[in-house]
């Protein structure tokens, strides 16, 4: 049942050597962890003492990178919303104009509705990008978590099929 040695565990992630696991390759080796002999499966497990740092590493620059993107949104968003203001602030000045024709000021008019729509436009872009950012981060999030508990479920797993843990 399974991959009966660490080789045959190597061939499936094509990779010459355990150096050679990259981070993509770290879930395909996750998946592949039920699929393994209990040795092979614990053996495999000793050799990465640092697969928590890997994972938690991942989360970190995921989350950084989230951070950056959440600032360079907010600065986009502040200054289109100072533009759009500076726009209203001088329509609203033209519109106190004593010397306007009726047309004049309902063109005035619509270019201030134009410039509040494109406004609650942007507000619902910005809301959906960070809707997107948000399920991005938390399935960095999950897909840490369950790598973590394939890792720790194969080792326990592997040390019950052992009879050295009491399954109950």
């Amino acid at each position: 049942m399974g991959y009966l040695d660490e080789a045959a565990v190597k061939r499936k992630l094509g990779i010459p050597n355990w150096r050679n696991l990259s981070k993509d390759k770290v879930l395909k080796f996750a998946a592949a962890m039920p699929e393994m002999a209990t040795e092979v499966r614990l053996k495999l497990i000793e050799q990465f003492p640092a697969f928590k740092d890997l994972g938690k590493a991942d989360i970190d620059a995921v989350t950084e990178a989230h951070k950056s993107t959440l600032v360079a949104n907010e600065n986009s968003q502040n200054h289109f919303y100072k533009a759009s203001q500076d726009q209203r602030d001088a329509l609203q000045a033209d519109l106190g104009r004593d010397d306007l024709s009726w047309a004049q000021r309902e063109a005035l008019h619509e270019r201030l509705d134009q410039n509040v729509q494109r406004v609650g436009e942007k507000d619902s872009e910005s809301k959906q990008f960070l809707g997107v950012g948000m399920k991005v981060v938390a399935a960095a999030g999950a897909a840490a978590l369950g790598l973590g508990v394939v890792f720790v479920g194969g080792k326990i797993a592997g040390a019950s099929e052992d009879g050295s843990e009491e399954s109950q």
